[in-house]
């Protein structure tokens, strides 16, 4: 506080005195009274320490006893509740069983008595023939296999559960991305072809770091790379015509980048294998699989859908000739949960779990780690175009916050499914099936970019749109 010369106004008594200013409230006090403003911002500097006291001791307090934790008590409540439940439903069924054995036993008893009755009898008259030896040895048979197998009753478990389940609410709202409707077309979009500026039904797509345009040029059997914001692409595998030499592609269907290595992966339906391509030398990594789409997790599994045995099964890089593993379908064609029919696409989260098109059953599967069936995620009512229904899916991806992406190839459009949502929303498309830039035809392989953009193969129209988010 700095001193003044002159009188002034004393703030707090009014009188004409020599003052002393206080920066903090710019106000003018006598001597007297500065003892006292001074005093009561003392006085406020201890409230405040006394509070942060109190607060630390608070926080040392929750950090030595979390169960103290409101939430904590809620879930205790919850698990003591429930534990009551499950016990009082295990005593019910326990006496159930127990009355049924004793109806079952004495039931036996009664039978096993007859029985020995017309045996002695049988000994006593010394009256018996084939027959009657056949009916004795029958009845003991039917009285045995009951006394080995009592019960009528058995014991199911429903996946319904009957005790109230409880969830962990996240209080911050999930970011639904938005894109604009109308693309711009990335590569190809010069009518069918097999120049460097145009595609032949262009199928899986793959979107590097640099937004560099990997694309399975499916009819020019080749690869082309299409640099980020570049007129025409680059053949970098293929190329050569079709056909089955290491040099030629024959329908590749899927492309993925080992950036690690920075080689390419390559399904070829056709030629009926998965081929790598490492500085134009290839290398044939699986033979003799009816391959069309491939990811890489994480960890450096390769995962392939096989269209013919109607599954997903996975290598790990640099072992192939290891036996592979099937993630995913594996019990034939059907449309039960542990059956896929004829999957396509696929996404591999963190956690391994797979996320397959279930293309002809018109749904997405997931298919979570070590599972033995998979989960409907999207779609799963028949084949339309409600917003509960998917027609033909292709390309699938997961973002970040488990919201799931689908080209909905017959309705030309790409849907949004939250996973236990009963139905999507339409992402970009919808607009009938054209060659506008809000339009798509036969939509296939889904992409995003680092910035979420959102990047289609747009097959019947030759063309890559790309939808920018908003």
């Amino acid at each position: 506080m700095a001193m003044l010369n002159n009188k002034a106004l004393c703030f707090i008594c009014n009188e004409d005195k020599i003052t002393y200013s206080c920066k903090g409230c710019s106000e003018e006090f006598c001597f007297t009274d500065l003892s006292e403003h001074r005093q009561t911002l003392t006085n406020e500097l201890h409230y405040i320490t006394n509070q942060y006291n109190e607060f630390q001791q608070t926080i040392n307090e929750q950090k030595q006893n979390p169960q103290n934790d409101i939430l904590i008590n809620q879930i205790n409540k919850w698990e003591k509740n429930s534990v009551e439940i499950i016990q009082q439903k295990a005593q019910e069924y326990r006496e159930i069983v127990i009355k049924s054995s004793q109806t079952c036993n004495n039931d036996i008893e009664m039978k096993f008595k007859d029985l020995n009755e017309q045996i002695k009898q049988m000994q006593k008259q010394n009256e018996f023939n084939e027959i009657n030896l056949n009916y004795l040895k029958k009845y003991l048979i039917d009285i045995t296999e009951e006394l080995n197998n009592p019960l009528k009753i058995s014991i199911k478990q429903d996946s319904q559960s009957f005790i109230n389940e409880i969830s962990i609410i996240s209080s911050k709202k999930p970011k639904f991305n938005k894109w604009k409707q109308n693309a711009i077309t990335v590569a190809g979009g010069n009518g069918e072809g097999q120049q460097l500026n145009q595609c032949s039904y262009p199928f899986g797509i793959f979107i590097d770091k640099n937004k560099n345009i990997f694309i399975a040029d499916c009819d020019n059997h080749r690869i082309v790379e299409w640099k980020h914001n570049a007129k025409e692409g680059q053949i970098i595998a293929g190329g050569n015509g079709q056909g089955d030499r290491m040099d030629q592609l024959n329908i590749p269907t899927d492309v993925i980048v080992d950036q690690e290595n920075h080689s390419i992966i390559i399904a070829e339906q056709e030629n009926r294998r998965v081929i790598q391509w490492l500085n134009q030398n290839q290398q044939i990594l699986i033979h003799n699989i009816d391959c069309c789409c491939l990811a890489i997790d994480r960890n450096g599994f390769l995962y392939v859908c096989d269209n013919e045995k109607n599954e997903v099964r996975r290598w790990k890089m640099g072992e192939y000739n290891n036996e592979e593993i099937v993630v995913a379908g594996g019990n034939g064609q059907g449309n039960k949960l542990n059956q896929l029919n004829y999957p396509t696409f696929m996404f591999v989260d963190e956690d391994q779990s797979v996320y397959v098109s279930d293309q002809n059953n018109h749904r997405v599967m997931k298919w979570r780690k070590d599972a033995k069936e998979g989960r409907i995620v999207a779609g799963g009512n028949g084949k339309g175009e409600n917003l509960n229904q998917l027609s033909e899916p292709e390309g699938v991806i997961v973002d970040d916050l488990g919201q799931i992406y689908v080209t909905d190839f017959d309705n030309d459009r790409v849907m949004r499914w939250c996973e236990g949502k009963e139905e999507g929303e339409i992402v970009v498309g919808g607009n009938g099936e054209g060659n506008q830039p809000n339009q798509l035809d036969g939509p296939i392989g889904l992409s995003f970019d680092d910035e979420g953009n959102l990047y289609v193969a747009d097959l019947g129209n030759h063309r890559i749109e790309k939808f920018e988010i908003i």
